[in-house]
């Protein structure tokens, strides 16, 4: 089955401005994974397994693996710019399981918004961008006369040979460059530099401007401590079939201890219409069992969650502060979280296991950066903020989709406010029935 994606540009409405020079021009830059098989048939077999998916065989800037793959050279990406002008790229991570970093050979950048939210100015040479997330940035073409790769390849704390460890390639072209001389290639930190993406996440800052000011909950009505992992199933003896994990085990993944299950109804209709029997509103706000979340030695007995189709229920306008804490369990791993229908405050991060008690010192309640996804790291915690004011029911999920697969997911229900802005909109007339 043939697949189309691209970018969805936002700009500013009329009468107003970016906060930051007007660039000259502005071009999308979307990466991307490749299989050479049909990725449907991909995850057919990872759910079929019980196992984790064949990893890809190439990443894509705007479709095009580039120069260092022997099939796609003719076809490799090239962007024309002239010295001496200022650029806004706008970058987004369509891959499916793969945080990646982003360099130009040569060339810092300035980050000016992320998830169309704008930030502080921020210039580096390198930027770490999630499954999900988007970033624009400035870039000035000032530098000599020639071409340049723009290049991005795969963050991760996984193991050599369970991620797809090459490089995609486009070309920055200056105008009058006729060189035919391989373009400088920049140098990338290794996969599992986990320092450069905590300096790169630690520089990043709302605008919080008096024209772009940010509201970040100080007082909290919801407090939800999360478990994000991995986990494994155990298979009756002698079934083999699905059961392709690690000693007869099936891959799972979970929050606080609850495997998601998706209805054969949607829950959106379920809530609206009042069906019975598809969701509980039971997902825990802690997690079920206190335990070393970061130990390299999680006892066996916590490695298989239970599963459930549970949603937690939000109050209109409550402020939420949700931890997502990552743990060791099985797999360790970085999980870009993302919540349908709200932006939110990343006002704090850490190793270790979150301290209710003294984290919260720390945390960025001023200029918070604002995004829809966030890398929560591994061994650690990421904390967020936002007011629940958009009632309805909200997926929450990590974006790789084999996590998401295995029931790394949860629903948000945020009820209903007073009047006909504050609620649910009846469905359309037309629509379908799932």
């Amino acid at each position: 089955m043939e697949q189309v994606h691209g970018a969805i540009v936002i700009y500013p409405k009329k009468g107003s401005s970016y906060p930051f020079p007007q660039p000259y021009s502005e071009f999308p830059i979307v990466l991307g994974e490749w299989w050479n098989k049909d990725p449907e048939a991909v995850e057919r077999l990872l759910i079929q397994t019980g196992s984790a998916p064949n990893i890809s065989d190439a990443f894509l800037i705007n479709g095009q693996p580039g120069d260092l793959y022997s099939c796609s050279k003719s076809g490799t990406t090239k962007i024309s710019v002239q010295r001496g002008k200022t650029y806004l790229l706008r970058i987004v991570n369509a891959a499916v399981n793969n945080h990646l970093f982003f360099k130009i050979a040569s060339h810092n950048f300035t980050v000016v918004a992320l998830d169309a939210c704008y930030t502080k100015p921020y210039t580096t040479d390198i930027m770490l961008i999630t499954p999900g997330q988007t970033a624009d940035v400035l870039l000035t073409a000032n530098q000599a006369i020639a071409k340049y790769y723009i290049a991005a390849n795969v963050y991760t704390t996984q193991s050599i040979g369970f991620f797809d460890n090459t490089t995609t390639t486009a070309i920055l072209s200056y105008v009058g460059s006729h060189s035919s001389a391989t373009p400088s290639l920049p140098q990338f930190p290794t996969y599992n530099d986990t320092a450069t993406v905590t300096k790169f996440n630690k520089g990043l800052r709302s605008l919080a401007s008096k024209e772009h000011p940010i509201e970040v909950p100080q007082n909290i009505d919801e407090k939800l401590l999360i478990t994000i992992g991995l986990g494994l199933f155990p298979c009756r003896t002698n079934v083999t079939t699905n059961c392709q994990g690690p000693n007869n085990t099936r891959v799972t993944a979970s929050m606080n201890n609850v495997s998601f299950v998706l209805p054969d109804i949607a829950i959106l209709q379920a809530y609206y219409f009042g069906i019975n029997g598809v969701f509980t509103t039971d997902f825990p706000s802690n997690p079920p069992i206190v335990f070393n979340y970061t130990s390299d030695n999680i006892p066996r007995s916590l490695w298989s969650p239970i599963t459930g189709t549970k949603v937690k229920v939000l109050n209109y306008n409550a402020t939420v502060q949700v931890v997502f804490q990552a743990t060791n369990i099985f797999q360790p791993d970085d999980h870009p979280m993302h919540i349908h229908g709200y932006d939110f405050y990343v006002v704090g991060e850490g190793f270790g296991n979150y301290n209710a008690r003294t984290d919260p010192l720390t945390f960025n309640l001023v200029d918070p950066p604002e995004r829809n996804t966030v890398g929560v790291p591994v061994g650690g915690w990421t904390a967020i903020r936002f007011k629940a004011d958009n009632p309805g029911v909200w997926f929450v999920h990590c974006h790789f989709d084999d996590h998401l697969t295995w029931g790394l997911n949860m629903v948000f229900m945020v009820k209903n406010g007073h009047g006909n802005l504050a609620s649910l909109e009846k469905p359309p007339p037309k629509l379908p029935k799932c």
